[in-house]
Formats: structure tokens, sequence, C-alpha cells
């Protein structure tokens, strides 16, 4: 029994060093749980707008505006797990286990102080964000409602993302699929109950049940995590003090998560904008473009798996100072990438309009709709780069890059190419779809001098080596 434990230990320490073996074992080991979570995240959130419609369209509009207000306070929580996958995969990588120990503990005491304090800024700011996009009545009083209640999901929520990051960090990303997809069979039948209630026992909470059910769910997804967490070999025998915040710790964790956060704010903000040029073409336009990205965000799920897998694999071989296997592990996945992406155009191209006929009978809303997702139909393989290169600029320990070229392509890129088109040359609603191509394509080619600047510096070259 004794020799069956140490052959398990020894197997597990084997399976999360992403410094040797197949270069495509770890990325299908990494990507395709990852992809799988995420595609149960989004069907998550499509029960949450299926039972809020079986309400009312004031429901569902509350729920939108208050989810759009608490995924302000998410991004804090997404930008923690993408520091803590850099940093423990750089030091899990250099083999330094004390310093493995040390960022694990410490990101989690800092995921703890964090999610005090975006709870208490959300419980004062969130309301006003609200009451900022919309108008009087019904739907922002289930807004605000929901929101309150969403707050007490968020330790959920931060805990459970910045655990993955370090649960990634050590080649384990098949925890979070798990816990996702448990979590939402749960969600299916936790709605109903907490909406509705127990007829002749209890009557339930209306509107405000989606939130509880999201917090018990959630919370089931941390405990699940941080039980993991626990059982890797680098918390064996931690001590109570290597919890205790330090100044070193902190701001290297602060330093990785800020423009990691930052860039998913200005993301945010990037819809808004697009959101305001439609609405002179009209609600139809406004609700194509927002069905349109559903079907988008569906077939980018394989992309995104796979360009998240680069984080860890390249950050733990950056670690050990193995460059080559760093421009191996980028190369991998633009090769991977693009064979996704020409399974993926054909798709955009030529069933655009059944694609958005499942979520819509309007005729209006199928046309612009297919309109935006023939355009996006080329995109998909700069989206792809984009988010390697993201990726790779955090496993280099150089994340305030990602927050620049999110503030040029999402921010300035955005707005000032919509009003070349519609503006300047008159396009009307392509010209909004022209104007994000402008921006997307312009921003992977900031991307790929900025990579290549910072490759040549950290790993001698960003393809090959100088």
């Amino acid at each position: 029994m004794v020799g069956t434990a140490h052959e398990s230990e020894r197997h597990m320490s084997q399976k999360d060093d992403l410094t040797t073996g197949s270069m495509a074992g770890h990325f299908r080991t990494l990507a395709i749980p990852a992809a799988l979570g995420m595609l149960f995240a989004t069907l998550y959130n499509v029960v949450d707008v299926y039972w809020a419609g079986r309400l009312s369209t004031d429901a569902q509009a509350g729920l939108a505006i208050g989810f759009q207000a608490f995924f302000i306070l998410m991004a804090v929580g997404f930008g923690l797990g993408s520091a803590l996958s850099a940093l423990v995969s750089n030091a899990k990588g250099s083999k330094d286990v004390r310093q493995t120990q040390t960022y694990v503990a410490q990101g989690l005491a800092f995921g703890v102080i964090a999610t005090v304090v975006m709870m208490a800024i959300g419980w004062v700011l969130g309301p006003y964000l609200i009451r900022l996009v919309s108008e009087p009545g019904a739907y922002r009083d289930a807004a605000l409602g929901y929101f309150r209640w969403l707050i007490i999901a968020l330790p959920g929520f931060f805990l459970a993302y910045g655990g993955n990051g370090i649960l990634q960090a050590h080649g384990d990303s098949r925890s979070m699929q798990r816990a996702l997809m448990v979590a939402f069979f749960v969600n299916i039948g936790l709605n109903p109950l907490f909406m509705f209630g127990v007829p002749g026992i209890w009557d339930g909470m209306g509107f405000n049940g989606i939130a509880v059910a999201t917090i018990v769910s959630q919370t089931g997804v941390m405990v699940f995590i941080l039980s993991r967490i626990f059982r890797l070999d680098a918390m064996r025998d931690v001590a109570r003090s290597a919890f205790r915040p330090t100044w070193d710790s902190f701001s290297q964790i602060t330093a990785q998560l800020v423009p990691a956060s930052s860039a998913m704010m200005v993301m945010f903000i990037s819809g808004f904008v697009v959101q305001f040029a439609l609405k002179e073409f009209g609600g139809h336009a406004v609700a194509a473009y927002g069905v349109a990205l559903r079907i988008e965000q569906i077939l980018l799920l394989p992309v995104l798996g796979m360009t998240g897998a680069l984080l860890p694999i390249a950050g733990q071989n950056f670690g050990a100072k193995d460059f080559d296997r760093v421009r191996a592990a980028l190369l991998f996945c633009w090769k991977t990438g693009f064979v996704m992406t020409l399974v993926a155009t054909p798709v955009l191209l030529f069933a655009s309009g059944f694609a958005m006929s499942i979520f819509s009978d309007d005729p209006e809303v199928i046309r612009v709709g297919s309109s935006y997702l023939r355009v996006d139909a080329f995109l998909f393989p700069v989206y792809m780069m984009l988010f390697s290169i993201n990726s790779l600029l955090q496993a280099l320990k150089k994340p305030i890059w990602t927050l620049w070229i999110s503030v040029y392509r999402q921010g300035f890129g955005v707005a000032f190419f919509i009003w070349v088109f519609i503006g300047v040359l008159d396009f009307e609603v392509w010209g909004v779809w022209l104007g994000i191509a402008a921006a997307v394509t312009s921003g992977l080619a900031l991307s790929l001098l900025v990579a290549s600047r910072v490759a040549e510096r950290e790993i001698s070259g960003l393809l090959r080596p100088r």
C-alpha cells in the first residue's frame, strides 16, 4: 500500500510538470476541459435568462443589467486567476517548492481580502451604476434587487476563479470543468425551487430566487476548488503563517492582476460603445448584436481553451528557463488554433442565418446579425492570435502590455474606426462591423510588435532564438 501511494504521488507530480513531455498532450489535457468548463458556464447563464423570461420581460432586462454591474466586480476575480496562474506556474517551473507554496497561500489570502473589499465597493457603488444605464421602473427595481443578492455570491466567484488559476498552473483544468458541469445541473433545479418554492409549503422568492440559486451553486464550486488546492503537493504541511499577508507577495500579485482586470473592464466599456453606435439603427440592430455575440462566444470556446492553456505551459517553461519550449508552445498554439478557426469560418459564412434563427424569428434581427457574423468569420484567426499573445505576455510576467493593447483595441480603436466608417464614410450598420474589424486587425499588428519586443528581451526572440 505504501508503494502504491508513492507511485500515485510520483504520477501526479509528473502529470503537473509541463516542462517535459508531449506539447500536444499538455494542450489537450488543459484546453479540452477548460473549453468544456466555459461551455457549461455559458449554458449556466442561459438557464438564468430562460427562467427570468418565465416571469417577465422586465425580469430579463433586470437580469442583464444587474449582471453587467456584477461583471465589473468579477473582472478582479478573473484577473486574480490569471495572476496566480502566471506566478505559480513560473515558480513551479523553476522547481522552487517553497516559492510555489508561498504564492498559493498568499494568493488565497489575497483573494479573501479582495473579496471583502470588492463586496463593500459593490454594495455602495453598484446601485449608482445600475441607475446610470437604466430608466426608473420595474426592470431597474429587478436589477437592484438581483444585484444586492448576487454580491453574496462574490466570494464563491472570486476564490473559485482565483483558485482555478492555481490549479491550471499545476496542469489541472479538469477540476473547474467538473465543478461547472455540476453547478449547471444544480442550477437547473435550484432556479425554479427558489423562485416558485414548494406548493403548499413555501411560496418561493420570485425573481431574486435566481440570485440565491447562484449563491448556493457557486459556493459549492468554491468549496470544491479549494479542496483540490489543499490536496496539492505544494500545500503539504503548509504552516498557518504562510497565509499571513506579506508586502512582497501581495505587490507581485497586484502587479499581475491589475492589467488583466483592467483589460476586462475596458472590454466591458467597449461593449457599451458598440451598443451606443447601434442605437441609431433601431432596436433590432442592438438585439441582433446581442444574439450574434452569443453565437460567436460558443464558436470561440475551443480557441479560448487552447489559448488559455498556453499561459501555464509557457509560464512553467519560462520559470524553468527553457525558452525553446516556450516558443514551441506558442507555435503549437497558433498551428492548432488556425485549424480550429478553419472549422468555424464556414459556419459563420454560410450558416449564419440559420444560427441566428435559433435565437430569434425576427427577419431584421436575423439579417443584421448575419452580416456581423460574416465579417466575424474573417476575424476568428485574428482573435486566436490576439488571445495567445495575451497569454504569452502574462506567462512572461509582462501583463501591463495586455492592458495597453486592450486600451488601444477595445477603447480607442473601436470608437475611432466606427466613427470613421459611419460618420465619415456613411456605411450605416456595416460601418459598426467594419469598425470592429479594423480595431481588431490593427490591434493584432500592435500585439505582434509588442510581443516581438518583449520576447526579444525575455526569451531571446519570439519565433526563433536570436
